[in-house]
């Protein structure tokens, strides 16, 4: 079993998450239902692509670059000279180090769930709701 941070994207809080979106260029996370996808190289290193499932909650997630990537902005290390871990442009971001064990446990085809109790997501979601 794996535990480890996540990072949230910049606009979607500071400390805590509490504003999502599924609009481009938002710097925010989106709630909701994922399938991951293949893996490449990126700006980040290693990434793993994600396909959002909800019509307009994450359905964006593959033409706005929402990925799993490693950062040096999140986890232990950091948070020895931060209080806080560091921000994404929305991706969930894992610490550097746990990079290729995260990507290679999750990658093509296992399910992500983002969530957070945001009543828009609670009365939107399809899946949720059936």
């Amino acid at each position: 079993m794996l535990q480890t941070y996540v990072a949230h994207g910049k606009n979607s809080g500071g400390e805590y998450a509490k504003s999502f979106s599924n609009s481009p260029e938002s710097h925010k996370s989106s709630l909701g239902f994922y399938t991951t996808g293949g893996t490449y190289y990126g700006e980040h290193g290693l990434s793993l692509r994600m396909k959002g499932l909800e019509r307009g909650i994450n359905c964006r997630a593959i033409t706005r670059g929402i990925v799993i990537h490693g950062s040096e902005y999140i986890g232990e290390d950091f948070l020895k000279g931060n209080r806080v871990n560091g921000r994404s442009f929305g991706c969930p971001a894992v610490p550097a180090e746990q990079t290729e064990e995260v990507i290679n446990t999750i990658k093509n085809g296992s399910c992500i769930f983002i969530y957070h109790p945001t009543k828009y997501y609670l009365a939107k979601s399809t899946i949720l709701n059936g």
